[in-house]
């Protein structure tokens, strides 16, 4: 029987590989604070029973749906939408389509949503909003992949925000401009290009609400501070490749987790992969006779 075992996550605690037809399961615990657990599964029978989390059930549908019941009611997860379950209500859940479903899970800890908004969660807990799907998705990619820790954080406080004001029927608002801040953001993630800097960190430095911190940035220069702190991490790579060093010595120096850092971000940003790129860079100093 074939068996489906595709590559998992580095910091995955458990992965179920087992034949196409049965459950896929992977789970891990990230580094970034607020979030308890990641949990992507893909389920074709399996229904769960009524039960409880201690911590919010943040959940996206990539194929299939889910049909469920929370306080007595039923509901459902066509794809796009984002559903928000709250701690200690019970709910249950199980495939409404013949083949299934696949899902990916957060559970967040009551850091990042306050008890008050158990009530509001119970109520609508199904949210129509693109953005903020799109916004779930990019985190998952990010808490997946070492090394880009900064860019989980400054997802999951876009995100929490987000909730927040579908929960408290807010107006979704524009940034607040603040260049001075974006500045002296942009200042501290240079002087942290090597070793790194969390957004908790710079958002103590600074005396800023992450979000406004995050919102002001890509406000001022129109790039998330994750993506410029990448930005800059391959600009100083592509110098030291061109002094010759190689990538595992460049990765390091430059401040990503390990050479396949490096290269999946060096690759998108710049077109080839860093040996590549080196080997191209000593071929045109051959060429001009250097």
């Amino acid at each position: 029987m074939p068996r489906d075992c595709r590559p998992r996550p580095a910091r995955v605690l458990y992965v179920s590989c087992v034949a196409a037809d049965q459950p896929e399961v992977s789970a891990w615990r990230p580094s970034v604070p607020g979030v308890v657990e990641v949990f992507h599964a893909r389920f074709t029978e399996y229904a769960y029973p009524m039960h409880v989390h201690d911590a919010w059930t943040l959940l996206i549908v990539d194929d299939g749906a889910v049909r469920y019941d929370l306080d007595r009611h039923e509901h459902g997860t066509p794809r796009d939408t984002v559903t928000l379950l709250p701690p200690h209500v019970p709910h249950n859940g199980s495939p409404a389509t013949p083949h299934g479903f696949r899902k990916r899970v957060l559970y967040l800890d009551g850091s990042r949503l306050s008890h008050d908004l158990i009530g509001p969660a119970v109520d609508r807990p199904d949210l129509r909003d693109p953005e903020l799907r799109e916004h779930v998705g990019r985190l998952h990619r990010a808490l997946a992949s070492r090394g880009d820790e900064l860019a989980a954080e400054s997802g999951l406080v876009l995100v929490g925000e987000r909730l927040r004001d579908h929960l408290r029927h807010r107006d979704l608002e524009p940034p607040r401009p603040d260049p001075l801040l974006a500045r002296r953001l942009r200042e501290l993630l240079d002087e942290h290009l090597a070793d790194g800097l969390t957004l908790t960190a710079a958002a103590a430095l600074l005396h800023a609400h992450p979000a406004h911190l995050v919102r002001a940035f890509s406000g001022a220069y129109g790039i998330a501070p994750h993506r410029y702190l990448t930005s800059r991490r391959v600009g100083r790579a592509r110098r030291l490749l061109l002094d010759g060093l190689a990538p595992g010595e460049v990765a390091v120096a430059s401040g990503f987790y390990d050479q396949a850092h490096l290269t999946r971000h060096f690759k998108k940003l710049v077109g080839v992969a860093p040996g590549r790129y080196r080997d191209g860079a000593g071929l045109s100093r051959v060429r001009s006779g250097a």
